[in-house]
C-alpha cells in the first residue's frame, strides 16, 4: 500500500514506545511523515491551532485515553465543541476497555474506541484501519 494522497494523522499519546511501534507500523505499510505525534491532549489542542491556521487539519484524530495534563476524553469533549474541529473523526485509543469511558466517548462524538494492539501484526492492521479511515469516500473522488 502506497501513499497516494497527502494524509495527515494527529495522535496524542503519552506513551513513546506506543508511538514509536505505531510509527513503524505506517513505515511497514508505505505510508511516512501521515501522522504527527503529541505527547498530551493540551498539544493536540495546540498542534490543531496551528494546523487549522495553516489550513493543514488532519484527517483523524487519535486520542489515548489516560494522558497527563488533559486525557482524552477531555479533548475529545473540548474537539467536539470546536466548530472548527467538530467534523474530524476522532478515535479513542486505550490499553483497556472500561465500558462506562467508552459509552460516554462515544456519546461526546468519538468515531470509535479500540483497544491499542498486542501484537506488531495487529498494531499494522491498526495502521491500515487508521490510513484507510483518512482517504476519500468513492462517492468523493
Amino acid at each position: 500500500m502506497a501513499m497516494s494522497l497527502n494524509i495527515k494523522i494527529l495522535l496524542a499519546d503519552d506513551d513513546k514506545e506506543d508511538q514509536l511501534i505505531l510509527s513503524d507500523a505506517f513505515h511497514q505499510i508505505g505510508i511516512t511523515n501521515a501522522v504527527h505525534f503529541e505527547d498530551n491532549g493540551e498539544g493536540a489542542l495546540q498542534h490543531l491551532e496551528r494546523s487549522f491556521e495553516e489550513n493543514v487539519l488532519p484527517q483523524l484524530i487519535i486520542l489515548d485515553l489516560n494522558m497527563p495534563r488533559m486525557n482524552g476524553t477531555q479533548t475529545l469533549r473540548i474537539l467536539k465543541q470546536d466548530a472548527r474541529f467538530k467534523h474530524i473523526p476522532i478515535i479513542i485509543y486505550s490499553t483497556s476497555l472500561n465500558n462506562i469511558e467508552r459509552d460516554e466517548c462515544i456519546r461526546l462524538g468519538a468515531h470509535s474506541y479500540i483497544i491499542k494492539p498486542l501484537t506488531f501484526s495487529e498494531y499494522i492492521k491498526s495502521a491500515e484501519y487508521f490510513y484507510n479511515l483518512c482517504l476519500p469516500a468513492p462517492n468523493e473522488q
